[in-house]
């Protein structure tokens, strides 16, 4: 059996059981009620209706609910076998094994369950229901009853919670392909950066050209193959901006200076790949590279509490003169192209948890500062 069909089966197989506890915690309490009110109606004897509500509950619903959920998860390892898809429709076998679980189970339930707790009470050793009495006449009607409202409720019960889970199944699903796409846009921005750095200084400096070649082919090699997964340890996000930044100074040179700040307890955590490469591309370009006398890039991260708050820093012009910069002037509504593909990446990782901040330094030095706050990951 291939992945796919051993997960096929194994979710059916769930369902049923958490159907099935459910449906458990719904008949002692269906059975209970049945009991209280025989006892109002005729005045006593609470513990043998009690014993006989729940004989005759039990029996009908390991009959209806055990046959029915049994039936549709048999009917998909059938399916499976077959090298089909399953049906997954946990508990509905299909109405015409539904209708014949029913009959049976009515027929059948109120027959052992009055059997069972005559039994137990001792009032009778396994004798069938009298049907023609009056108090049989009764218990007949009372479990058909409650085996359709039983039935009833319980399987609107099961298809709400099965659409809520296609709904969030297709919810994610629409993330992880947003998230791939934007990803997927990304990846080529950061490229053609930096193809477009590499063809300026060709024609200032053909020897530094060759070198940033070199350094690009090794970046790229690192980089891209990286960049297929989904997330990875923030030692590496780090390691891939030191590659780039390394790549930048072979055209810079003393222009431009690094820093790194990655505490140790910090450098397994799982993060997205490529999530600080735009920050630090737009310091680069519209931060430093615009200053004769070039700049520093800071490159952090920390934690403060359940939050992991990453941050890049340059000493650049600062937004009064950035590109990031949107039309009305409010540095946080930035619409350049690798800031909103932060933004957006952050809301489908995170859904609205995590936050981007880009502010003005407010030290001597100047420049820019654009922060992460978003939920940390355990691996």
């Amino acid at each position: 059996m291939n992945k796919a069909a051993a997960g096929s089966a194994g979710k059916p197989a769930l369902g049923a059981w958490e159907g099935f506890r459910r449906s458990a915690i719904y008949m002692v309490a269906l059975c209970t009620g049945i009991a209280v009110l025989l006892t109002v109606i005729d005045n006593g004897g609470f513990k043998g209706k009690l014993i006989y509500s729940f004989s005759i509950g039990a029996c009908c619903w390991l009959i209806i609910d055990g046959g029915r959920h049994g039936i549709a998860a048999l009917m998909n390892r059938l399916q499976i076998a077959k090298g089909q898809a399953a049906f997954n429709r946990t508990g509905f076998p299909g109405w015409a094994w539904l209708i014949g679980i029913m009959l049976t189970g009515m027929v059948v339930g109120p027959i052992l369950g009055t059997t069972l707790a005559g039994f137990i009470t001792g009032n009778g050793r396994f004798n069938l229901l009298n049907w023609g009495s009056r108090g049989g006449q009764i218990t007949l009607v009372i479990s058909i009853l409650a085996s359709l409202v039983s039935l009833f409720i319980l399987s609107a019960l099961e298809r709400l919670s099965s659409a809520r889970a296609q709904a969030e199944a297709a919810q994610r699903a629409a993330a992880e392909n947003q998230l791939k796409l934007l990803e997927s846009q990304l990846e080529p921005h950061m490229l053609f950066n930096t193809l477009a750095n590499l063809r300026v200084l060709i024609a200032l400096d053909p020897p530094r050209a060759q070198l940033m070649l070199d350094q690009l082919i090794g970046f790229l090699r690192g980089t891209l193959g990286a960049s297929r997964v989904t997330e990875h340890a923030l030692s590496l996000e780090f390691a891939r901006l030191a590659d780039y930044l390394a790549l930048l100074k072979v055209r810079m040179g003393e222009r431009l200076q690094v820093r790194f700040d990655l505490p140790a307890e910090l450098k397994d955590l799982p993060v997205a790949p490529l999530l600080l490469q735009p920050l630090v591309e737009n310091s680069i370009k519209h931060g430093l590279e615009p200053n004769v006398q070039g700049g520093r890039i800071e490159v952090s991260a920390r934690r403060e509490g359940p939050l992991l708050i990453l941050s890049v820093r340059d000493t650049g012009r600062g937004l009064i003169h950035h590109a990031y910069e949107a039309p009305t002037g409010h540095a946080n509504e930035g619409t350049h192209f690798g800031l909103q593909q932060v933004r957006d990446r952050l809301n489908v990782l995170f859904n609205g948890a995590a936050s981007f901040e880009l502010v003005n330094a407010a030290d001597s030095e100047g420049g820019t500062i654009a922060t992460l706050r978003m939920p940390i990951k355990t691996t």
